[in-house]
């Protein structure tokens, strides 16, 4: 299984947290990031994101073809995102377009075992693979990408 984490891009700031739009920086953000993923991503992946708006504009960046899983919303538990993409049982690559500081939790239990306060910058990505060698399951940190580096 791949699974890419991919914080959302930079986004207004508002008290009404849901509909928030990407800024100008944030839109280019995203397109640097998705025209980067569309070059590495097998063909066939699946994209989840929440219900925020940011979320959802971050990930047209690379696809229209996305789910909206209220388990990824702001605020949601590292397990919950775990849960939504079955890690590491699932096969396939599937992208998450979530939040701080939930993603950098779910990269801290992948990767280290524990959830922690983990930080992954605005419009970033994490790329996680699991794969079996030898009968026994290996965790593999496959890249670690900012917008700001493409």
């Amino acid at each position: 299984m791949n699974l890419i984490l991919w914080r959302h891009a930079e986004a207004e700031d508002s008290d009404d947290d849901l509909p928030r739009q990407l800024t100008a920086k944030g839109r280019r953000q995203a397109e640097r990031m998705g025209a980067w993923l569309e070059g590495h991503l097998p063909d066939k992946y699946r994209v989840l994101c929440s219900r925020a708006r940011r979320s959802q504009d971050t990930a047209r960046a690379l696809t229209g073809r996305f789910s909206i899983d209220p388990g990824i919303d702001p605020g949601a538990s590292y397990a919950a995102v775990l849960a939504a993409v079955n890690w590491p049982q699932a096969s396939g690559t599937v992208v998450v377009v979530g939040h701080q500081p939930t993603l950098g939790e779910v990269a801290s239990m992948i990767l280290a075992g524990a959830p922690a306060d983990w930080s992954i910058r605005k419009g970033a990505l994490w790329w996680i693979s699991s794969r079996e060698r030898g009968g026994m399951r290996e965790t593999v940190l496959r890249a670690v990408i900012s917008p700001d580096l493409l």
